[in-house]
């Protein structure tokens, strides 16, 4: 009883190993088949797409940098209203914030090509 068990996961594992030998080289035969007839539009569309995104994530990053200076603009006036230390290294980060947001708009275009 033991010996047909056995013979039954040889059998399971010579499948399994004959159905993925069938799919290794069904699809390494599909990969010599690719279509390279797009050439130099597909990658003129690709920097188009590449440059529009850009643009979208810029503006939303500026969106989220004017909502994060509103807020630490507020804790500042609410520190300097209670008379909390610290109030000088909030602003140094805040205008430190606001250098790096404009260097990263100037920058992160201009790693792709892009002049606004």
């Amino acid at each position: 009883m033991q010996r047909l068990h056995v013979t039954n996961s040889k059998i399971k594992r010579s499948i399994a190993s004959a159905i993925s030998s069938l799919v290794a080289v069904s699809a390494s035969a599909k990969s010599g088949g690719v279509d390279y007839s797009w050439g130099a539009d597909a990658l003129a569309m690709m920097h188009d797409y590449v440059v529009t995104m850009m643009l979208y994530v810029l503006y939303l990053t500026y969106a989220i940098a004017a909502i994060v200076v509103i807020y630490a603009s507020l804790q500042i006036y609410i520190k300097m209203n209670v008379g909390e230390e610290g109030v000088m290294k909030e602003i140094l980060m805040l205008v430190g914030a606001c250098l790096f947001m404009i260097g990263a708009s100037i920058v992160f275009p201009a790693f792709f090509g892009y002049r606004i």
